[in-house]
C-alpha cells in the first residue's frame, strides 16, 4: 500500500494510538503523525473506568495497565466538612468483569506507545509533524504540516485533542465553552488515604471541590495520590493550559479542610507536581465527518474532565471506527456510519457533565443541608436516592454494570 492509500491519524495521544492498534488488529495499516518531537511520559493521573479497561483488554493491554496502576475498590462522596455522604463499591468489587484503575497518565500513554511500536513498527509513528490543515480534492486527502512536506492519504482521522487543528478546519470560528470553573491538579506522595483503594470526592463546586485517588504504590507502603480542585469564579478569566500552578492562588479555599482521615492543606503544600488549567469543553457539533476526514477522541467531543470518561470515550471511538473501516464498502461512507453511532452518545455525555455531573450527589446534599454539617443525613435524603443519582450518571456515561458486562 502506498502512502497515498493509507489511513493517516493526526495525533499520537490515547485516541490516536488506540485507533492505530485497533486498525492493526483488523489488518488495516495506518500511520500516525504526531506534533511533538518525541513522545514522553508526561502528565499527572487518570482514572480508567471499567469500560475503558474493556477496550484495553480487547487490545491485550490490561495486564500491563493493572501492573502500573492502583485498583479502585470504592468510591466515596464527602461534604466539605469531611462527613461521608455516600459510598459504593467500584470495579471488580462492584461485580464488573474489569477493574477500575488509577494510573499516571504518562504510563498509560507509554504502554499504548510501546504496543504501537511493537505491533505496527516504529516507522508508523512519525513525530515532529504539526498539522496545520487539510485539503481535499476528489478522493484524495492532503495533510499540511509546519516545516514538513505535505502528505497524501485516502482517509484522515483527527485525533489531535481539544485544540484540534483538524476540527478547526471545519469549525474555524469555534471557541472553548468556559463555565467559570478553574482547576488545579497535583500529585503528592503520602500515606494511603482510607482503604488505599478509594476514589474520593469532597465538597461541591459552589464552595470548592476536590477529587483525589491513588495512582501508584511504593515499596515503603506509601502512595502517589492524584488530586484536582475545582473553584468557581465570577470573573470571566480562565486559567492557562498546563501552566505550573501556585498554591497561594487557591489554598485559602481549603485551609479548614482538616479531617480525621485527611489534612488537605498539608497534601496541597507537599505536591510534587502542580498544574493549573480551565475546566472547558465545546458544544456538540452536527457533524464530525467531511469527505475523507473524521474526528475521534477529544478532537470530536471535548468534555469536562469530570467522571473520568474522556479516555474511555476516546478508546470506544477507536474501536468503533476501526470496526466500521474493516467492513466492506466505501470507506468514506463508513466514517458517517461511525459518526452515527458515536456522536449522539458522546454528545449526551458532554451535556450531562455540564448539567448532572457525577458529583451531583455532593451538590444536592449541600443544597438540602444548607451547606452545613449534619447529624442525620437521612433527614434530608436517603441512601437509595443518592444511589439512584450515581446510577443515572453511569447509564448516561455508558458504564452502568449491565452495559459494560
Amino acid at each position: 500500500m502506498t502512502a497515498s492509500e493509507e489511513i493517516a491519524i493526526v495525533g499520537g495521544g490515547i485516541a490516536g494510538l488506540g485507533l492505530a492498534l485497533n486498525l492493526h488488529k483488523r489488518g488495516i495499516p495506518s500511520r500516525i503523525y504526531e506534533a511533538a518531537p518525541e513522545l514522553k511520559e508526561l502528565g499527572v493521573g487518570i482514572t480508567l473506568l471499567p469500560h475503558a479497561m474493556r477496550e484495553l483488554a480487547a487490545l491485550g493491554l490490561d495486564g500491563e495497565m493493572i501492573a502500573a496502576a492502583v485498583a479502585m475498590r470504592e468510591s466515596c462522596f464527602f461534604n466539605r466538612f469531611g462527613q461521608l455522604l455516600y459510598q459504593e463499591k467500584r470495579g471488580r468489587e462492584a461485580g464488573y468483569p474489569y477493574p477500575e484503575l488509577g494510573i499516571p497518565r504518562g504510563k498509560l500513554h507509554m504502554i499504548l506507545y510501546r504496543a504501537a511500536i511493537g505491533r505496527l513498527g516504529a516507522d508508523r509513528i512519525v513525530t515532529g509533524h504539526q498539522c496545520l490543515g487539510i485539503e481535499q480534492e476528489g478522493r484524495r486527502v492532503r495533510l499540511r504540516f509546519r516545516d514538513r512536506a505535505p502528505v497524501e492519504c485516502a482517509i484522515a482521522i483527527g485525533c489531535d485533542g481539544v485544540n484540534s487543528a483538524v476540527r478547526r478546519q471545519f469549525y474555524p470560528r469555534e471557541d472553548m465553552a468556559f463555565g467559570g470553573i478553574n482547576s488545579w491538579r497535583g500529585v503528592t506522595r503520602m500515606k494511603p488515604i482510607l482503604t488505599g483503594h478509594s476514589y474520593m470526592r469532597i465538597g461541591s463546586i459552589h464552595g470548592g471541590k476536590m477529587v483525589l485517588y491513588p495512582i501508584a504504590e511504593f515499596s515503603d507502603g506509601g502512595q502517589l495520590v492524584n488530586w484536582v480542585v475545582n473553584i468557581r469564579s465570577d470573573k470571566p478569566e480562565k486559567n492557562d493550559w498546563n501552566k505550573p500552578g501556585r498554591t497561594e492562588d487557591f489554598i485559602d479555599h481549603f485551609m479548614d479542610w482538616r479531617f480525621d482521615w485527611l489534612d488537605v492543606p498539608q497534601m496541597i503544600r507537599h505536591a510534587e507536581v502542580l498544574l493549573e488549567y480551565p475546566m472547558v469543553d465545546k458544544d456538540p457539533v452536527d457533524s464530525w465527518s467531511f469527505g475523507g476526514v473524521t474526528l475521534a477522541g477529544d478532537a470530536a467531543h471535548p468534555m469536562y474532565p469530570r467522571g473520568s470518561n474522556g479516555a474511555a470515550q476516546a478508546l470506544i471511538d477507536a474501536r468503533v471506527l476501526a470496526e466500521k473501516l474493516a467492513e466492506a464498502g466505501d470507506r468514506r461512507a463508513t466514517l458517517k456510519a461511525y459518526e452515527a453511532i458515536r456522536r449522539p452518545a458522546t454528545s449526551k455525555i458532554v451535556l450531562a457533565n455540564r448539567a448532572n455531573p457525577p458529583d451531583f450527589i455532593n451538590i444536592k446534599v449541600a443544597e438540602l443541608t444548607g451547606d452545613k454539617p449534619f447529624d442525620d443525613l437521612g433527614r434530608f435524603i436517603s441512601q437509595d436516592e443518592l444511589r439512584n443519582l450515581s446510577e443515572q450518571y453511569k447509564r448516561i456515561a455508558g458504564f452502568a454494570r449491565a452495559d459494560v458486562n
